[in-house]
């Protein structure tokens, strides 16, 4: 089944998560969609300094919204702020540092900000990471897990109450079409049993952000939710994690902004706030979140037993200091296994 899933996805890939791929299907965007102004809506960013999500910022700057950009590297995120500024014209643009890959930390800014800003519109969930080698945060959470999966757990959770009381809220996942081809698995979060494969891991936590959406959706019907796939894009993240890969695409890849086209429609268009919350998109089209025949379904319990362990976790994080938290992930203690 993983060969059939892998290989149906490959195929379905070549066709239409290319550059190629968002050409045809671009011919049947509305270019009105995009015509609007955003003065006065604000929009979180994370991961902004840096391909989909620089490039989403930049879109959405020149649209006049406020733009909050949460990057990890000081530097960087000055940079790209200032170019930013200086192409849109923008000046409400705005970094905060937080390393997304630290859940503890995550959580205090969400906690910080909803103090210190009385409304958030939008929220971006963009950063993540492949790291192809099983490691640990200073809270002993494995790190694509911490980034990719309880980092966008928790900064969500904490901004939804600062979400519910803004006009048209929305919630955005930048996701990856590689989670076709996992099912859910929530008896392993950690990434303790068997070999550790960081692009499957990756996949993984990428199912976890579909799963999370959906329920997100039906618990909270004022917020849109959606979560997408910006398809095979020419990012630095790309070229890093999976250089074969890179390399053999080639051209083939998307542009960033292309990669990023969906994520700006879904956080400024009315046509996006009209669509089913909770749904997997791309190139501005819902797409069904499993392949034809492929056995990636999750019953509810298993996806109740996900979301009791990843709020087991979050709980964990927000109550014990580092030390004593690493020493309760310890895989001698059975709930977080």
């Amino acid at each position: 089944m993983s060969m059939y899933r892998n290989t149906i996805w490959f195929l379905n890939g070549i066709h239409h998560y290319t550059r190629s791929g968002y050409e045809a299907a671009s011919k049947d965007f509305q270019p009105q969609d995009l015509d609007v102004s955003v003065v006065g809506r604000s929009f979180m960013i994370t991961g902004a300094n840096s391909g989909i999500g620089r490039a989403a910022a930049m879109a959405i700057a020149k649209k006049g919204g406020t733009v909050h950009m949460v990057c990890r590297n000081k530097d960087k995120a000055d940079e790209a702020r200032l170019d930013i500024v200086d192409k849109s014209g923008n000046t409400e643009v705005y970094v905060h540092i937080v390393d997304m890959s630290e859940t503890s930390e995550v959580w205090e800014f969400a906690e910080a900000f909803k103090k210190q800003y009385p409304s958030l519109n939008v929220l971006i969930n963009n950063a993540g990471c492949m790291v192809n080698k099983r490691e640990e945060n200073s809270q002993g959470l494995e790190k694509n897990f911490a980034t990719n999966t309880l980092g966008v757990y928790v900064l969500t959770q904490t901004l939804i109450p600062l979400l519910q009381k803004s006009r048209d809220p929305r919630v955005i996942t930048v996701s990856s079409g590689g989670m076709l081809v996992q099912k859910l698995r929530d008896d392993d979060l950690q990434s303790e049993k068997g070999d550790f494969d960081g692009v499957m891991v990756y996949a993984q936590n990428k199912r976890q952000q579909v799963v999370l959406t959906q329920q997100w959706a039906k618990e909270n019907t004022v917020i849109h939710f959606s979560v997408m796939h910006p398809g095979w894009t020419d990012t630095a993240a790309v070229s890093t994690s999976m250089p074969q890969f890179h390399q053999m695409m080639g051209e083939r890849l998307r542009s960033v902004e292309q990669g990023a086209d969906t994520v700006v429609w879904l956080a400024l268009s009315r046509a996006a706030a009209r669509t089913r919350s909770g749904q997997f998109f791309q190139d501005r089209q819902p797409v069904p979140a499993h392949l034809p025949l492929a056995w990636t379904h999750s019953s509810d319990k298993e996806i109740q037993s996900f979301l009791t362990h990843l709020e087991t976790l979050a709980r964990a994080v927000r109550s014990k200091p580092d030390p004593e938290l690493k020493s309760q992930l310890s895989p001698s203690t059975p709930q977080f296994v």
